[in-house]
């Protein structure tokens, strides 16, 4: 199975709508399998009160909040189906990660978006994620800030809301989470991503080998958000057995908001594709065995039994007149020590193969 490639358009759109459908031509010209971008309305997103993470401050600067900031950023409701048609007509499937009740309900009913996406701040948010689960959609959980814990948490509030059950509580999305019908349904349904929450995530926080510990976890399909600079990681992702990577991507990293100087520009996010395509190829499967282009190099490399010195008729094969060269299409070196001492069928001279 294919590695799913979202480009993660976010909100480096800065509102414009023209920019976004540009960044959907960047994703599709890069050959991802979907552009992502973000549904909230910020006065239910934050309060007036909240502070801008570190990077955000470092890339908008502090004068403004995180609620303004975020009021320039919204994607309007309008937008979104210009955006869903015109995605559609590009051959690359359309996403959008709600932040808040309206949003998620927006997507589902109106936009008709087919999979969804719970960042990693929302993980703990309860209410919201079982709200997820009762669209019936399958779901992108990130898990970037969490322990394995408050990760398992999360999915028995999924499977709790997947499985229709009444009366929520942390008992009842425990048991949800412990039954068959549950396992099968997350099985189903939900892609777990590792994540490191911080932008640019420095390569010692990064941490790829969480993605074993999840995939052994709760054995469900794992991939990987990624927020470091470059294409190393995502690649590397890959290699490990991710089935999902997302990264942010851009127009022009200089623009002003507060994703944009840790994304990649779209030629990188196109070379980022590309290697995750090759590194698909180059996983091939785990059987061992010679690869077709490789047989014919078999004979050439290989080598067999020769005559390291005249041998007559009758006489004994020994570590004298007995060697190995190459080309590998008599008999196998393996067969050294059961030749050795038995007499010569026929004479043989130097370099001889022997038969």
């Amino acid at each position: 199975m294919s590695v799913f490639i979202i480009a993660e358009a976010g909100v480096n759109h800065n509102g414009s709508l023209e920019t976004a459908m540009r960044l959907v031509d960047a994703a599709v010209a890069a050959g991802a399998d979907a552009v992502k971008f973000q549904t909230f309305k910020a006065e239910k997103l934050v309060t007036q009160a909240a502070e801008k993470a570190e990077y955000q401050k470092q890339s908008s600067g502090e004068a403004e909040s995180q609620l303004a900031m975020l009021k320039g950023l919204e994607l309007k409701y309008e937008f979104h189906f210009q955006l869903r048609d015109y995605c559609l007509a590009q051959g690359i499937q359309f996403l959008s990660t709600a932040f808040d009740f309206d949003s998620l309900a927006f997507l589902v009913q109106e936009v008709g978006i087919e999979q969804l996406k719970i960042p990693s701040g929302e993980i703990t948010n309860g209410p919201f994620l079982l709200a997820h689960a009762k669209t019936g959609k399958n779901i992108i959980v990130s898990t970037g800030m969490t322990t394995l814990g408050e990760v398992e948490t999360a999915l028995g509030v999924l499977a709790f809301g997947y499985l229709e059950w009444d009366k929520p509580s942390l008992a009842a999305f425990q048991q949800a989470f412990s039954t068959v019908e549950g396992q099968a349904i997350l099985k189903n349904k939900v892609t777990l991503l590792h994540c490191t929450s911080e932008y640019p995530t420095p390569m010692a926080d990064v941490n790829l080998l969480s993605m074993d510990v999840l995939r052994q976890a709760f054995d469900l399909p794992v991939g990987y958000s990624d927020h470091t600079e470059g294409l190393v990681v995502p690649i590397a992702a890959a290699a490990r057995g991710a089935t999902l990577i997302e990264k942010h991507f851009t127009l022009d990293k200089n623009l002003k908001g507060p994703d944009h100087k840790v994304s990649l520009a779209p030629e990188e996010l196109k070379q980022m594709v590309a290697a995750i395509r090759s590194v698909e190829q180059a996983l091939g499967s785990p059987r061992k065995i010679p690869q077709p282009v490789e047989l014919e190099n078999r004979n050439v490399v290989r080598k067999s039994l020769v005559a390291g010195a005249a041998i007559p008729v009758g006489e004994s094969f020994s570590a004298e007149n007995l060697t190995s060269k190459r080309p590998g299409m008599g008999v196998s070196p393996m067969e050294y020590w059961r030749l050795l001492g038995k007499a010569s069928q026929r004479a043989y001279r130097p370099d001889d193969l022997i038969e």
